[in-house]
């Protein structure tokens, strides 16, 4: 009669080992459903992150280029006024420049 307790202690043991085996597989397949989630979830922050960055750049570059479009349309503008208050100085000055543009250039 001592066989039979052995026998279903095995059996008992067995079948442990095999709900184990079973709790093992889907703990494993939730830690990689898992990590496939924090990957995911990583990918699209980064995205995100990246998007905004993009955006705030392109507001700076745009606020740039309206801040030189200024300056220069005020450049222009001065150099337009300073032309017709003193039109014949301004073109000396500019046949000046040519002269000594055109010295620099036949050396």
């Amino acid at each position: 009669m001592e066989k039979q307790p052995a026998k279903g202690d095995y059996d008992r043991v067995k079948e442990d080992l095999q709900l184990l085996r079973e709790d093992l597989a889907a703990l494993t397949k939730a830690v990689a459903d898992g990590q496939k989630s924090n990957a995911n979830s990583l990918k699209d922050e980064i995205s995100r992150e990246t998007r905004a960055a993009l955006e705030q750049l392109r507001k700076r570059g745009d606020a740039a280029l309206a801040r030189a479009t200024e300056a220069g349309s005020q450049t222009v503008e001065s150099v337009e006024h300073k032309i017709e208050e003193k039109p014949f100085l301004s073109i000396i000055l500019m046949f000046l420049a040519g002269i000594i543009v055109g010295k620099m250039l036949d050396r």
